[in-house]
C-alpha cells in the first residue's frame, strides 16, 4: 500500500519538466525544499521526486547546481535563455531605477515610523498620566494648604528682629575667635618651657578644646 498520491508529473520525466520551466520563469536560485514546497501543491510533486529531477537536469547541465555548506541551490543557466534586447534592457533599467526610489521611499517612511515609535513607547500611557496628574493634585493640595498655615502664623519673624539676631551672632563669633586666639597664643607661650607634650599638659591642666567637643565656628554671615 502507496504512504502518499503523487500526481501525474511525480514521474522523473514530468517533474523535470515543471521544474526546468519553473527555475527559467523565475530565474533566482531555489534550494530543493523550495522547489517542492512552491510546486507540491500545484503538481503534486514529492519530495524525492523534485530533487531527484533538480540532481538530473544539473548533471544533464540543464540547470546549475551550487553547494553551500550541506544545501545546494539550483538556477537555470543563463547562457541556455534568450538574451534580452536592447529596448528590454533599458525597460529593466527603468524597472531598476524606479524599485531602488520606491525602495529608498520606504526606508525612510520605517525610520520615520521607527523614531515614533520609539518616542511612543518612552512615552506614559493614559493610565499612567491620569495617575501622575493625580499625584501632582495631591502634592499641590498639600503645599497649598501648608503655605496658608505658615500665612496664618502669628510668630513671624520681623525683618527688625532678623537683623538684630544676625548682628548679634556676627558679634558672639567675632569674640569667640577673638578669646580662642588669645588663648591659643598663651598656651603656645607656656608650652615652650613646658617638658611635656601639648597633650598632656592639657590633661593635667583641665583644658578642653572645641575639637573635643567637635565644636565649629558658625560660617560668617
Amino acid at each position: 500500500m502507496s504512504k502518499g498520491r503523487e500526481g501525474p508529473a511525480a514521474g522523473g520525466g514530468g517533474a523535470a519538466a515543471v521544474l526546468l520551466r519553473y527555475l527559467r520563469e523565475q530565474n533566482r536560485p531555489y534550494s530543493a525544499q523550495d522547489a517542492f514546497g512552491n510546486l507540491q501543491r500545484e503538481h503534486g510533486l514529492g519530495k524525492a521526486a523534485v530533487v531527484k529531477a533538480l540532481e538530473q537536469l544539473a548533471q544533464q547541465g540543464r540547470v546549475r547546481e551550487k553547494a553551500y555548506g550541506k544545501q545546494k541551490i539550483y538556477f537555470a543557466d543563463q547562457e541556455q535563455l534568450p538574451a534580452a534586447s536592447d529596448t528590454e534592457l533599458r525597460g529593466l533599467d527603468e524597472q531598476i531605477a524606479a524599485l531602488s526610489a520606491k525602495l529608498q521611499a520606504l526606508q525612510q517612511s520605517c525610520r520615520q515610523m521607527e523614531a515614533e515609535l520609539k518616542d511612543l513607547n518612552s512615552s506614559m500611557t493614559t493610565p499612567e498620566m491620569a495617575k501622575e496628574l493625580g499625584e501632582l493634585k495631591k502634592d499641590c493640595k498639600s503645599y497649598t494648604e501648608k503655605l496658608e498655615r505658615i500665612k496664618s502664623a502669628t510668630n513671624h519673624v520681623s525683618p527688625e528682629e532678623k537683623e538684630k539676631v544676625c548682628s548679634e551672632q556676627q558679634l558672639y563669633c567675632r569674640e569667640w575667635r577673638r578669646r580662642k586666639r588669645m588663648a591659643t597664643e598663651l598656651l603656645d607661650a607656656i608650652l615652650e618651657g613646658y617638658p611635656k607634650s601639648k597633650k598632656q599638659f592639657f590633661e593635667e591642666v583641665g583644658i578642653e578644646t572645641d575639637e573635643d567637643h567637635n565644636v565649629r565656628l558658625p560660617t560668617a554671615v
